[in-house]
């Protein structure tokens, strides 16, 4: 078998004294899209952010590509590939939406493509419109395109995505559905963290559900239906 975009074995983090993953495990195939399900506070953010090296303590393995990144620091684990959406955008609100697109350097190191400008205003029409629009003017829905454009811009083949429906106009939900399946029959390898399950049903090839800091359940879509009332057990509130 070809050798994983991202593996995790053992994983434990910490925020401080807080002990966060209890020994995550899961992998990721290139050009597979992942979706971290589970309650709120069970450590799916985490995860994403001790894939990143944006923990405090990190113990266990995190490979990219076959490259151990558990002793790399943030800059380090980016330029292997990898690109961060967090829940809260960081857009800068003083830069226009084309400054801030242009804002992340390429990635030397990354095995992906960097897209164009153009490539990504024609995916993301909205962006193109409103290219000139300070970070504030923007919508939510549009500041999320221009999180995960800006991040297609640098060459990241591995994309970290955090609710990145959340809060959103239906209108725009389908959008951002069309550009992950886009993204996919691209080869691009996503992980994403998700609340709308009816948004992340559908995208993903294999769910794995978090619950007190470790894996619980890990399936592939297919199976999908007959996990559906083990589903309802473990997220619900």
């Amino acid at each position: 078998m070809a050798t994983p975009a991202l593996e995790i074995k053992g994983l434990n983090a910490w925020y401080g004294e807080s002990h966060i993953l209890h020994g995550i495990d899961l992998s990721v195939q290139s050009g597979q899209v992942v979706t971290l399900l589970g309650r709120n506070g069970a450590g799916r953010t985490t995860t994403l952010r001790a894939i990143m090296g944006l923990t405090g303590l990190r113990k266990g393995s995190i490979k990219v590509h076959g490259t151990e990144t558990i002793g790399l620091p943030t800059h380090r684990i980016a330029h292997l590939g990898i690109g961060y959406c967090p829940e809260e955008r960081g857009i800068f609100a003083a830069l226009t939406a084309e400054e801030n697109l242009r804002l992340p350097p390429k990635l030397t190191a990354g095995r992906g493509k960097a897209m164009t400008e153009a490539e990504l205003y024609q995916m993301f029409p909205n962006l193109g419109e409103r290219r000139q629009s300070p970070g504030t003017r923007l919508s939510g829905g549009e500041q999320q395109m221009l999180a995960v454009a800006r991040i297609l811009r640098t060459g990241a083949d591995i994309l970290l995505l955090d609710e990145i429906s959340e809060g959103l106009a239906p209108v725009i939900v389908q959008a951002l559905a069309r550009m992950i399946t886009s993204l996919k029959a691209q080869g691009f390898t996503i992980v994403m963290v998700e609340q709308n399950f009816r948004f992340a049903a559908p995208l993903a090839d294999h769910f794995h559900v978090i619950e007190h800091g470790q894996v619980v359940e890990s399936f592939p879509a297919a199976q999908l239906p007959e996990k559906q009332r083990v589903l309802d057990e473990l997220l619900s509130v």
